[in-house]
């Protein structure tokens, strides 16, 4: 019996890379697009990349960072499953290497009361190319639902992770049931389930 199920952010239960619209935005978006391909697929450290990533938006007015993060467009098929887990009484979190200010406006869409990600640093009203927060390694997603395991009593098999990128595999470990969704192969590789229909409804089906 499932009873908590974490997502990834971006390119799972939203239809795109935060960091990547953002960049494009702010006329940098090839440069990060490629970089954002390469850690997706395990082929940078994520720690690194997400640094050099955030750098290149220094200078962006952080006003317009928000606007941004409001808009972002929700995955295919998101209220469905989130309507559906609700309904069977699974906790949903969201763990995401993006930032909190393109996952807090979709929690409070979608009704997910927990999600942990990053922060974009600013000063005087403008990107500064630094951030912090709690997502910020390649490990860290597999540390805080080890945490949150802990904190909720939960047995391994009583948890199931949805994702699709390199940053996910550590907390694939610490589930018991791992849909890799739309997903880079090295995650795949790691998976239960493979969906790669890019409709989150397709998960009702297979749980």
């Amino acid at each position: 019996m499932i009873k908590l199920c974490v997502f990834d952010f971006d390119s799972t239960l939203m239809d795109g890379e935060t960091i990547d619209i953002l960049a494009m935005a702010h006329g940098k978006g090839e440069e990060t697009s490629e970089i954002t391909r390469r850690a997706m697929a395990g082929e940078l450290d994520f720690f690194e990349s997400l640094q050099k990533r955030v750098s290149l938006l220094k200078g962006m007015a952080y006003e317009r960072v928000i606007k941004i993060g409001s808009m972002l467009p929700l995955m295919q098929g998101s209220y469905n499953l989130i309507q559906y887990l609700n309904s069977k009484n699974i906790q949903i979190v969201i763990f995401s290497g993006g930032f909190h200010e393109g996952i807090d406006p979709a929690m409070e869409k979608l009704g997910i009361k927990m999600g942990y990600a990053n922060y974009l640093h600013h000063k005087n009203g403008v990107l500064t190319g630094l951030l912090g927060g709690e997502m910020m390694f390649s490990n860290s997603k597999g540390l805080m639902l080890q945490r949150l395991k802990n904190f909720l009593n939960l047995k391994t098999e009583e948890v199931m992770c949805v994702g699709d990128g390199a940053n996910d595999i550590a907390m694939f470990y610490e589930s018991g049931l791992k849909i890799a969704f739309c997903a880079k192969e090295i995650l795949r590789s790691q998976a239960d389930i493979c969906i790669d229909t890019k409709n989150l409804e397709e998960i009702i089906k297979v749980i």
